[in-house]
């Protein structure tokens, strides 16, 4: 087995590890707050869980995050089985839906913050690289989430917040929305892709202000 072998396979490792944790407690966050707000779909289901298995799409876990990786496209992102809500069992089901969305990505920036820590304070970690990918990786996956494209996170957002009609004109674009974001990986744009271009300034913010506070 050759050192550079190695070298990528432990690199991959690293990578592997924090990334299953990102994707798992992303969805689970949305599950759990879902059934905080009344609607027990998820639950139900098993998807309350820190189980990487009960969340794993095997293209958007698996597959497409390792082809990146192995690539080195210089972007990371991915995704798990959906979580299913009934917006009409939420409590409040415009407040609540927001609730839902946003807790997803929340649990990325608290792991984020987490695997800082680690990489910063706790010298005999031993994983310093996998603190850096697990940082990394949280931040792209709360960032990415956040985009305002069907059916990412960000669109449920602002969805909420819409009239009625214009809700559903906006939700149509989700059949769109896996292209518009392959689009967007795959247009070139300065060293990287638009994809990388557009998230990368506002991943540099939020790292500048975990660094700021730790």
């Amino acid at each position: 087995m050759s050192a550079n072998f190695t070298g990528i396979l432990a690199a991959f490792v690293m990578f592997i590890i924090p990334m299953l944790f990102a994707i798992t407690l992303h969805e689970a966050a949305h599950a759990y707050v879902a059934r905080l707000r009344g609607d027990n779909t998820a639950s139900m289901l098993g998807r309350v869980s820190l189980n990487p298995i009960r969340h794993i799409d095997p293209l958007g876990t698996i597959i497409l995050p390792t082809a990146m990786f192995l690539l080195g496209t210089g972007f990371l992102f991915g995704w798990a089985k959906p979580v299913p809500v009934d917006f009409s069992q939420l409590k409040k089901p415009k407040l609540d839906s927001v609730l839902v969305a946003i807790a997803g990505p929340l649990a990325n920036f608290i792991m984020a913050i987490i695997w800082f820590i680690l990489w910063k304070y706790v010298p005999n970690f031993g994983m310093h690289q996998m603190a850096y990918f697990g940082v990394m990786l949280n931040l792209m996956l709360m960032v990415f989430n956040l985009l305002p494209i069907p059916p990412l996170d960000g669109s449920r957002i602002i969805s909420a917040f819409l009239p009625y009609k214009a809700a559903m004109r906006y939700n149509r674009i989700e059949r769109w929305g896996i292209l518009i974001v392959l689009l967007l990986l795959f247009i070139p744009f300065g060293q990287t892709n638009l994809l990388a271009s557009i998230l990368y300034p506002i991943i540099n913010v939020l790292l500048m202000i975990i660094q700021s506070i730790f």
